[in-house]
């Protein structure tokens, strides 16, 4: 068995080594580069060269991630206790701060928006919670994003998911949601009165100017009545005939006292 010489085995532990320094990278992956406990640079995506033994990496996923904020039992600001939970949408912009700035930026990203969901609740009131969701959103995306982003960690969106409320609470809203429609019914119905009050005095005063378009309403009434087998017909005689009998009356009635 030959035995190489020294010189090439050394030769060829120093190929392996600087072989070994050699690194692969995704397109969704960067690398932190720190050379003897110093930050160096960021390499990736793609093939990298670090030197063996003296320069230590530590990757990051630059993706967005999804953070589901568990369910949360809070107080508003008028005093009632509800449970909402949240999801939350980051990425890393800086990997290097991402690493050097914070031990574990996934568990502070959570801790901190946590928190942030507790502390926008009850500063609203259960009506603000339900009605203006997108405003309580958008303001909490923007607080927890002025924390993070020294952390090169930028908050893309969050969204409230659910609020739940408590029973004695719904069935408050749901009579309160009651009462408000019967208050609108009751509206309705007077707006509607009103405008028809006015309409009939318009038409009376025309009738009033018209005695034909007076016995044509009559006329019209009769017809109405007459649809239904069942119903009592009232004939209603026309005003001139009822002025002609009167008068006819109490010429006869002053004849009867001259005899």
């Amino acid at each position: 068995m030959e035995i190489l010489p020294i010189p090439e085995i050394i030769i060829g532990v120093i190929i392996l080594i600087l072989l070994s320094g050699f690194r692969i990278a995704q397109e969704y992956q960067r690398s932190i580069i720190f050379r003897l406990g110093r930050f160096q640079s960021i390499k990736g995506p793609g093939l990298y060269w670090i030197i063996p033994l003296i320069d230590a990496q530590q990757r990051v996923d630059i993706r967005t991630k999804t953070v589901d904020l568990e369910q949360q039992e809070t107080i508003t600001k008028d005093s009632v206790t509800i449970k909402v939970n949240a999801v939350l949408w980051f990425r890393i912009t800086n990997p290097e701060s991402a690493i050097i700035q914070v031990a574990d930026y996934y568990k502070a990203v959570y801790q901190f928006s946590v928190t942030a969901l507790r502390n926008i609740i009850g500063q609203h009131s259960l009506d603000e919670v339900l009605r203006e969701r997108e405003q309580i959103n958008a303001t909490l995306q923007k607080n927890v994003d002025s924390v993070t982003e020294p952390w090169g960690i930028k908050i893309e969106m969050v969204e409230m998911k659910d609020v739940e409320i408590p029973e004695a609470m719904q069935r408050a809203m749901a009579r309160e949601a009651e009462a408000i429609r019967e208050k609108r019914a009751r509206i309705v119905k007077a707006e509607a009165e009103l405008e028809a009050s006015i309409k009939l005095t318009q038409g009376a005063t025309v009738m009033e100017g018209s005695p034909i378009a007076l016995e044509l309403r009559r006329m019209q009434m009769l017809s109405e009545i007459g649809i239904d087998n069942n119903t009592t017909t009232i004939v209603l005689l026309p005003s001139e005939f009822t002025k002609a009998a009167k008068s006819f009356t109490e010429l006869v009635e002053k004849k009867e006292l001259k005899k």
